[in-house]
């Protein structure tokens, strides 16, 4: 362990801890990673005493004014090379029912150890002369470490109670570092998952969105399930569970089939909302779900409701409603369209209108349609994935040959304004979807002559005439 010490920080801390004469502690995650042999460069200071003059003395030693000081909760921030250093003085905490904000005093190592959230968490590191790289570990945190396992220094329900989001960080964990909860644990989290609405959606959502980001994020929303989190978080989601029969025709859960899809996104990229769109694609199954005679189960139209539940969704759950959101609801809506052209016979047409309605973010829409794949049929399965390896290979030579992604049509609204004397009317907007759809279906080619031909002949039919020709187009068909 004195191998991760050798830092010069930690000298520097320890002489101004001799110096002052304070006990000082480096304690919780730093200390936890470095047993699991996942070194960090965030480093949690412990200080006996005042933090925030503790962090002063520090700073004035290291020669750096980058340092950031909270002294209303008593902690202070320091960034020196790579490392990010946070000075806090030892506490104890005392809550009320109703908040999370606690009432906190000076306390001691013992009083600072037994306030964290698991045992894994609550372990330090002796930084004076005396002790330096010596273990301070009174719950077992390494024990718990070497077994997998999520538990909470004192019992589980004055924990929770404390602060509920550590139920949601016991998540968390369990599904970032592959360990398992402790049944009293995970069973304080069900008999207090009410609790949670009293943290703010913000706190909430920064750990979904942490354990969005871990390899296997589905073993998190079924965890999430399974204590009864997950109608308060996100009750979309819970809808989706279940399975119907009718008939003897029976369709899939959709909620387990939504997280292989998730994990299956996984394995091939770490973007956080192409995450988000997988855990998203299915969710207005539910309230489209018909069974027609003949046909079995249908969804029909889920793509579109799912679509126009995106933004509500984000909304609620405060996250960002730039372009992840509509990367997203793009994605939800799309998600039908590659699967279509992977079974049926695929017209350059079909593959020109997807390649233009996806824009650059093709490669990630087709990564989830191949994720969508989840049948237990090996052969079906191999079906559906050659048949989305000639897809993209459609896309990718319709790109090379119309580069139709992105494209804006060669005859601008402003041009045919121009040519027929109009001011902004519907007439502009035909001519411009019927050159922008005759480009899509293969009826002439991306270039401006055969556009601003297309423009002068639909001009016509509308009873337009031109009162301006663009020389270009003079000039190319006189040649």
């Amino acid at each position: 362990m004195r191998e991760y010490l050798k830092s010069n920080i930690f000298r520097v801390i320890s002489e101004v801890a001799e110096v002052d004469g304070v006990d000082v502690y480096v304690i919780g995650g730093f200390v936890r990673d470095i047993l699991l042999n996942r070194p960090s460069k965030d480093i949690d200071i412990m200080v006996v005493g005042s933090g925030v003059d503790f962090a002063e003395k520090v700073a004035h030693r290291l020669r750096t004014r980058r340092v950031t000081y909270f002294k209303n909760f008593g902690t202070a921030q320091l960034k020196h090379n790579e490392w990010s250093i946070e000075f806090v003085g030892a506490r104890k905490e005392s809550y009320r029912l109703d908040s999370r904000k606690p009432i906190v005093e000076n306390g001691t190592l013992d009083d600072d150890q037994k306030r964290r959230d698991f045992t894994i968490n609550a372990m330090a590191i002796g930084l004076n002369s005396r002790n330096f790289g010596e273990l301070i570990d009174p719950f077992n945190g390494l024990k718990d470490i070497k077994s997998r396992t999520i538990r909470t220094p004192l019992d589980p329900a004055t924990t929770f109670s404390d602060d509920p989001l550590r139920m949601l960080r016991a998540i968390r964990f369990a599904t970032q570092l592959d360990f398992d909860i402790e049944p009293n644990t995970l069973k304080a989290i069900g008999d207090m998952n009410g609790r949670i609405s009293i943290i703010s959606i913000e706190r909430i959502m920064d750990e979904i969105n942490k354990m969005m980001v871990t390899p296997h994020p589905s073993v998190g929303w079924l965890l999430l399930d399974s204590t009864g989190l997950l109608p308060h978080i996100l009750p979309e989601l819970v809808t989706l569970k279940g399975v119907e029969s009718h008939n003897g025709i029976t369709h899939k859960d959709n909620f387990y089939h939504t997280l292989e899809v998730l994990d299956n996104v996984a394995r091939k990229s770490d973007d956080l909302w192409l995450r988000w769109a997988a855990l998203l694609h299915d969710i207005g199954k539910p309230k489209t779900k018909r069974f027609i005679q003949g046909q079995g189960w249908t969804f029909h139209g889920h793509d579109f409701l799912g679509a126009k539940m995106v933004p509500e969704i984000f909304r609620k759950l405060k996250l960002p409603l730039n372009e992840k959101m509509r990367f997203v609801q793009k994605l939800v809506l799309l998600h039908l369209r590659p699967i279509v052209l992977s079974q049926d016979v695929v017209t350059d047409s079909a593959v020109r209108r997807l390649l233009f309605d996806a824009g650059d973010d093709i490669d990630n829409l087709m990564l989830l349609c191949e994720a969508d794949i989840t049948s237990k049929n090996d052969s079906t399965v191999r079906k559906h994935l050659a048949n989305f390896r000639i897809v993209r290979k459609k896309l990718k030579e319709i790109e090379e040959k119309d580069a139709i992604r992105n494209f804006q049509p060669p005859v601008s609204g402003e041009m045919i304004m121009e040519t027929f004397s109009l001011k902004p009317c519907k007439e502009v907007g035909i001519i411009k979807n019927r050159i922008k759809d005759a480009i899509l279906d293969g009826e002439i080619r991306n270039n401006f002559a055969e556009a601003y031909a297309l423009m002068l002949n639909t001009g016509k039919e509308l009873g337009l005439t031109p009162v301006k020709i663009d020389p270009q187009y003079l000039s190319l068909t006189t040649k």
